[in-house]
């Protein structure tokens, strides 16, 4: 059985002219049902996450100010949402379906979140349509209450995971690594433990043949005993946010490398779905449908 969070908030509305497809949060499992990927009884309704787990990887301060919406407008300019208690919500419910999920991949092996991947959460403010980080919530949930030490984030969105490497810049037990754009958002980078920066147009084997380099290194170097995956298919050719070139072939091809790497050697994976912004919702819940195919493939 493969779990998978999934929430009717996860599709917020927003204004008309807002480019952020959040149609596909709705899509994305109903085409899994009617396809018969899954069942109804594999997705979970996860609740918020409670505030004293959120104040282990956030400034009190901020999270206070967002819940009671007294962000400066700077502040709200960096997220790019509207804020509203329904888009907070919304976060604290996300967060909640990653914490929840990494804790039932201890028991399946792994777990799905149909939104979530908010890397650009800082410690103390949001920016690019994320206010609180969810893997990073999760992974130090796992620290504070399981025997886990060490903890890999393995961030394959298009876009640098810069609050995640910001966040646990000092933190030994968790491990960031981003393999991203070189010349993408954010333009100014932090430092994660490992940082990958790839040409523009980079195509499936040159990209295929990076990742399995680096996760065939990073697991035999750290032995991590849980990995949280960012699985943005953002990477895509035809993403509009993207600037890389894979095809759907390459980046389903990428999910099974992970996803099967982490099956072999017995590793727990968390999987948060993160960007993708092609503007065919066609190709945009194939590609993210793919992550589903190949997680019930292999572990279902």
């Amino acid at each position: 059985m493969v779990p998978i969070a999934y929430h009717s908030s996860y599709k917020l509305p927003l204004p008309e002219n807002h480019r952020f497809p959040m149609e596909k949060y709705e899509l994305l499992p109903q085409q899994l049902l009617l396809e018969g990927t899954c069942k109804k009884e594999d997705f979970f309704e996860p609740h918020p996450v409670p505030l004293e787990t959120v104040y282990r990887v956030h400034d009190p301060d901020y999270v206070k100010r967002l819940c009671n919406l007294e962000l400066q407008k700077n502040e709200v300019r960096k997220i790019g949402f509207p804020l509203s208690e329904a888009l907070v919500e919304r976060e604290f419910i996300i967060a909640g379906g990653t914490v929840m999920g990494a804790l039932k991949s201890l028991q399946n092996g792994i777990s799905m979140n149909i939104a979530g991947g908010t890397h650009h959460a800082f410690h103390s403010h949001g920016e690019a349509f994320c206010l609180l980080n969810d893997q990073a919530i999760a992974a130090q949930y796992l620290l504070d209450h399981t025997p886990l030490k060490k903890i890999l984030i393995l961030d394959l969105d298009v876009h640098q995971g810069n609050g995640t490497a910001e966040i646990f810049k000092k933190n030994d037990a968790v491990y960031t690594c981003s393999v991203h754009g070189a010349k993408n958002y954010p333009f100014k980078k932090e430092q994660s433990d490992l940082d990958v920066g790839l040409d523009d147009q980079t195509d499936d084997l040159t990209y295929l043949n990076e990742i399995e380099t680096i996760l065939t290194k990073l697991v035999d170097q750290l032995r991590p005993d849980f990995i949280f995956y960012l699985c943005g298919v953002d990477v895509l050719g035809s993403d509009q946010l993207g600037r890389l070139n894979l095809s759907l072939a390459g980046c389903k091809q990428r999910d099974r490398l992970v996803l099967e790497y982490c099956k072999n050697k017995g590793i727990p994976i968390q999987c948060s779905m993160g960007g993708g912004y092609s503007k065919d919702l066609n190709i945009l819940i194939e590609a993210h449908a793919n992550t589903f195919r190949e997680a019930v493939d292999l572990f279902g």
